[in-house]
């Protein structure tokens, strides 16, 4: 279960606005984080709490392929992304680093700015306990919600490997 406040955002974030390409030399997920939706947001990262929980309109991660962007999501302390739509490639690099994408258009249209929500993975219910909404979005099969438990694909194939 995921428990956080909401930072909304609208539609077409794109990875340049997710994390600059200046910061692009970088690979720890906490430095990354702390220049996590600067373009768009000055000081975002010094108000997102862990845990807290990204809520954006549609094609959310467009852009260029940039693998460190859903670093600097997780690196900033946001424990999952809700939008309606996700860019293909945005969206596989989340998975592979552990990062939960739920898509959830309902969940969208009734939750704002600050509003606390829980997120169940198991059974892709969310929760708007600030507004008392249940939202159901697509669960992740099983496998999904195991590699996204182990950290991501690199942890999950060490683990497999290692016979856990």
């Amino acid at each position: 279960m995921l428990k956080g406040r909401v930072c909304k955002f609208g539609a077409n974030i794109d990875t340049d606005a997710i994390i600059p390409a200046r910061y692009a030399n970088l690979s720890d997920a906490v430095e990354l984080g702390k220049h996590c939706m600067e373009n768009i947001e000055p000081g975002f990262s010094g108000r997102v709490k862990p845990g807290d929980i990204l809520v954006a309109e549609s094609n959310f991660g467009c852009g260029s392929s940039r693998e460190i962007a859903p670093m600097a999501i997780m690196g900033a302390g946001i424990s999952c992304v809700i939008a309606r739509s996700f860019a293909r490639i945005f969206f596989r690099n989340a998975i592979n680093i552990g990062l939960p994408l739920l898509d959830c258009p309902e969940a969208i249209d009734k939750t704002k700015e600050g509003d606390y929500l829980e997120v169940d993975l198991s059974s892709g219910l969310i929760k708007n306990v600030t507004a008392g909404l249940l939202f159901k979005a697509v669960p992740f099969p099983s496998f999904i919600r195991d590699l996204i438990s182990a950290g991501g694909l690199l942890e999950y194939t060490l683990k497999k490997d290692r016979g856990e």
